[in-house]
């Protein structure tokens, strides 16, 4: 089948596979179309299979021991090429990110792509800083080496396509792992870009490998392969499971981030302006965000004066294009995506919860869904309880700081926490009792890339991050050498 070609925005961009250092097209394709227009078709993009993962996966494993063998500094060197044309490419990748999943324009050319240049930049600096520990013990001298572990299989979600997948992706090249990445089928076209400068910068083929598809078929494959070391997959957890239990076999080292229902915690004593700024800025990307504050919990004392200030912030948000500088509130990326979250309010009412605000779709024929927020007739609800991953939130009160807490640690999830206080020692206090992987006090989504990242219960298994992220993608090895045996 001849190659394919699509033009975005008057951007070219290739729907086929990058296996290899060449595009691989494939006999079937799927549909790609824009959130901001669904009648707006972006591509046919190629459909990868077993086949096609199997291509993938024998590149990435031949491209290894070159890889591997040009040491941090030679990889550090390709990477920060990479990083500086992505800045250069600003404009282009933030057109088309903006036309497949419908981030904000104006965020991604002024943040979010230039942030997949940092990736690149920092974990190549950290991999080739790296200073291994290094003991006297029982006559030896110890040191802990980092080695290379091999293919890597990397599968991203739609709703950040390009932050997350250079996130990924940065500190597994790094590490010296060749890599095989999978986006989602709703938002692919980003990651197509990347592979044209990785060519342009210099990445030796088959080192990075770009498989499009449906999970079921090219993505069950790529995991169950036996030569993948590495597997990072950020998503849902019903897919997290079948993803485990395929690592599983092959024992497979696996780390996954799987979403979350992240308290923001109010207390009485803290800037309820900025906390109820802050609560109705979680309706951002329309709350397409697994780090989201989701559940209110406000001091009861202060609750109506909270509400009041929440509902003027909501206001001032604007549902439109994600092109327009004055937008606030995007569309949602697929109508399938926008009916599941039509279903979870529809269960609300149905099950008694009171809808406080919103509650319907803005426009009949596109994919905005009002910003909604639910009072719940009980702390079991299901729109408390499980990840409706929509501009959909829940208020709940509370009257002391130990029924804060026991509320913020009651669902299943515990990938990150919000807290708003004017206390030094309560910041310390509930900060350390809130079960996440990340909680901010007085912020949120402040993020240092050499930190831990990842979640407590069903949001994850593993950290990413800095040195954690390079360790996860290594083999630590500890050399003893007697001592007095050498000269």
């Amino acid at each position: 089948m001849p190659s394919l070609r699509a033009e975005i925005s008057e951007i070219a961009v290739s729907p086929d596979h990058y296996i290899g250092g060449r595009r691989v097209a494939s006999d079937t394709t799927f549909e790609v179309r824009s959130p901001l227009d669904w009648d707006w078709k972006l591509a046919d993009v190629a459909r990868g299979d077993a086949l096609t993962a199997d291509e993938a996966v024998t590149a990435a494993n031949e491209a290894f021991d070159g890889w591997a063998a040009r040491g941090p500094e030679g990889r550090a060197e390709i990477l920060h090429r990479l990083a500086d044309l992505i800045d250069d490419n600003i404009e282009a990748i933030a057109t088309v990110e903006c036309a497949d999943m419908a981030m904000l324009l104006e965020s991604l050319q002024a943040r979010v792509v230039h942030r997949g240049a940092e990736n690149f930049r920092n974990y190549a600096d950290l991999a080739a800083g790296y200073t291994p520990r290094e003991w006297s013990s029982k006559g030896t001298n110890n040191t802990v080496q980092r080695m290379p572990a091999g293919p890597a299989v990397i599968i991203t979600p739609w709703n950040a396509p390009w932050l997350l997948s250079t996130w990924k992706l940065a500190p597994a090249l790094a590490a010296g792992n060749p890599v095989i990445l999978k986006p989602a089928e709703w938002s692919p076209l980003s990651a197509s870009l990347l592979a044209d400068l990785a060519d342009e910068a210099g990445v030796p083929p088959g080192v990075l490998n770009i498989v499009q598809g449906i999970g079921e078929e090219v993505g069950a494959a790529l995991v169950s392969d036996r030569r993948v070391r590495r597997i990072s997959f950020t998503g849902s957890p019903e897919t997290a499971r079948h993803i485990g239990i395929a690592a599983a076999k092959n024992i497979t080292p696996f780390t996954a981030e799987l979403g979350g229902k992240g308290p923001l915690i109010v207390f009485a004593d803290s800037d309820l302006e900025a906390a109820a700024k802050k609560g109705a800025g979680q309706y951002d990307d329309s709350g397409q965000v697994c780090l989201a504050g989701t559940r209110l919990l406000v001091e009861e004392s202060v609750s109506a004066e909270f509400l009041e200030m929440f509902h003027r912030f909501t206001d001032e948000h604007v549902l439109g294009d994600s092109r327009a500088p004055s937008t606030t509130i995007s569309p949602m990326i697929h109508p399938d995506h926008l009916a599941r979250v039509e279903g979870f309010v529809e269960r609300a009412r149905g099950a008694g919860d009171t809808i406080v605000r919103g509650g319907e779709r803005w426009k009949a024929d596109g994919l905005w869904y009002e910003p909604t927020l639910i009072e719940p007739a009980s702390n079991h609800s299901e729109v408390v309880q499980r990840e409706v991953f929509g501009p959909v939130l829940t208020y709940q009160t509370f009257a002391a700081e130990a029924e804060a807490i026991e509320l913020a640690n009651s669902t299943d999830y515990g990938l990150s926490g919000i807290v708003y206080t004017g206390s030094e020692e309560r910041a310390q206090r509930v900060g350390a009792a809130v079960r996440a992987g990340t909680v901010w006090v007085n912020t949120f989504l402040v993020r240092d890339l050499t930190a831990p990242f990842g979640g407590c219960r069903i949001s994850g298994i593993g950290r990413e991050g800095g040195d954690y992220a390079l360790d996860f993608h290594s083999d630590l090895k500890t050399l003893q050498i007697s001592e007095g045996s050498t000269g």
